[in-house]
């Protein structure tokens, strides 16, 4: 994956929001923050920032081509709910997240701001991220299928007999699924000793930046191929290469690394060559040669027929992988369509879900948009949101049942290692301090507590458990 791009903030003025702009960026690490009020943002974020100016619930604003080069978001947004009375202008009867004020939603709904907001923010930012099943670009896979116009490029441009060609078999792949297949007869006659097949050069570069690698999906035939991925839409330039070897009369997966491709033309390293542009890929060739590079010979070179089906080609994550997308959610979005629970024990917002706009329930559906995107991911389920400092211990739980407060620092934390931990990748979790709502937390800045290890806590997740499961259950029961 592209190393130079930028986090994403939405949300980035928000009590959480503006402490993961500035904890990414006392860190040295790239950032671009998603606001709506750039005279707002600057203020408050410094004069530098970059911004995208865009609202979340106005899917007009959020082009997908404001986003290229985020290669992965915190989205802190949230809808905006303030105490009936009225607030400070700095929203502190609202920040402080421990007396209690008759709250209201302020602006816009609950639906729009973490539902429709969330699938709008999702689309945005889908191809710049990437997916964990990664970007199909040749191939049949399940309901998938996408074909490319392949023609030959054989050695008779230099006098030599070989031939190729590239066909669709329709019922010849894996489990009589469709495929590709290259294949032709090669001879060293006439000086040559090698055949393959091209692209046509795609109308639109595709932008592959967010994945680290090309993977081809064949049936081997024991001998050594080639890769070349083009960046230009010139014919005779350079290719980025890799050559692999395959095992015979077996289907396997053949990861290419974008670190691996060599710059050539025509069989030769081309030392000055700009570095490999994985944003404007316009071609693909496969070829089967008597010739590796600078001189070296394929070892499994064989003259005659060969054939090698091949049933996709796409780009791919490495692994592990670690999250694309960070969202801050809320715990309690299950609770309260939970059957038996008792509201009297229950944070306002699962008592008084109903009466500010469902907000509860809309948090949870624009989770499940996440969890459904296949963008990799972590959500976020912070207990009651305070001002107090970093620093206290924390309680990391599943299945939606805490309760408590945690400070926004240490939620900025956590959003921002989770980004890099393979461990919360695709988990969902709730999080609080031991401090009880009774007892402030403060820290002493001669004497200030460790900086914690969040892998600590993250290692300890599962997958799939939400909180869902207890109304999954009684739809079941009933």
């Amino acid at each position: 994956m592209e190393t130079s791009g930028f986090t994403l903030v939405a949300g980035a003025t928000g009590g959480v929001g503006r402490r993961v702009v500035n904890n990414l960026r006392k860190k040295g690490l790239p950032v671009r923050a998603l606001v709506r009020n750039e005279e707002k943002a600057r203020r408050m974020l410094g004069p530098d920032i970059e911004l995208i100016v865009g609202d979340i619930t106005k899917e007009s604003t959020l082009a997908p081509e404001y986003f290229k080069g985020v290669r992965k978001v915190i989205n802190a947004a949230s809808v905006i709910i303030g105490p009936k009375e009225g607030d400070t202008p700095d929203r502190a009867k609202y920040s402080q997240g421990i007396k209690f004020f008759e709250p209201e939603i302020k602006g816009a709904s609950p639906e729009m701001v973490e539902y429709i907001g969330m699938r709008n923010l999702i689309n945005a930012v889908r191809e710049s991220v990437g997916l964990r099943s990664g970007k199909l670009i040749f191939g049949f896979e399940d309901q998938s299928a996408k074909e490319l116009i392949w023609g030959a490029l054989d050695d008779v441009v230099m006098g030599g007999v070989s031939e190729s060609t590239f066909l669709i078999d329709r019922t010849g792949g894996e489990s009589g699924k469709p495929t590709g297949t290259f294949k032709g007869t090669v001879s060293t006659a006439n000086n040559g000793g090698f055949t393959s097949i091209r692209t046509k050069n795609f109308a639109t570069p595709k932008d592959l930046s967010a994945y680290d690698g090309l993977e081809l999906r064949l049936k081997g035939d024991g001998r050594r191929y080639k890769l070349i991925v083009r960046t230009s839409t010139d014919w005779d330039t350079v290719g980025y290469t890799a050559s692999f070897d395959t095992i015979g009369g077996r289907w396997q997966s053949i990861r290419l690394p974008f670190s691996s491709l060599r710059p050539v033309f025509r069989a030769r390293t081309v030392s000055d060559a700009p570095p490999f542009d994985p944003s404007n890929v316009l071609s693909l060739q496969l070829m089967f040669s008597k010739f590796e590079y600078d001189g070296k010979l394929n070892p499994t070179f064989v003259e005659g027929p060969f054939e090698l089906p091949l049933s996709s080609v796409r780009a791919y994550l490495k692994d592990p992988i670690t999250p694309r997308f960070v969202h801050v959610s809320s715990a309690g979005v299950t609770r309260p369509d939970r059957p038996g629970i008792d509201l009297s024990k229950q944070p306002p917002a699962v008592r008084l879900n109903k009466e500010l706009g469902f907000v509860l329930t809309f948090k949870l559906k624009g989770e499940d948009l996440l969890r459904e995107s296949g963008i990799p991911y972590t959500i976020v389920r912070p207990c009651a949101l305070t001002e107090e400092p970093a620093g206290a211990d924390l309680v990391f739980d599943q299945g939606d049942n805490l309760t408590g407060k945690i400070s926004r620092e240490e939620i900025a934390l956590i959003c921002i290692a989770a980004l890099e931990s393979p461990y919360a990748c695709d988990k969902t979790f709730e999080v609080k301090s031991v401090v009880p709502f009774s007892e402030p937390f403060t820290v002493d800045p001669e004497n200030p507590p460790p900086e914690k290890d969040y892998n600590i806590y993250f290692k300890t997740l599962k997958d799939g458990i939400t909180g869902k499961e207890s109304l999954e259950q009684s739809a079941i029961a009933v």
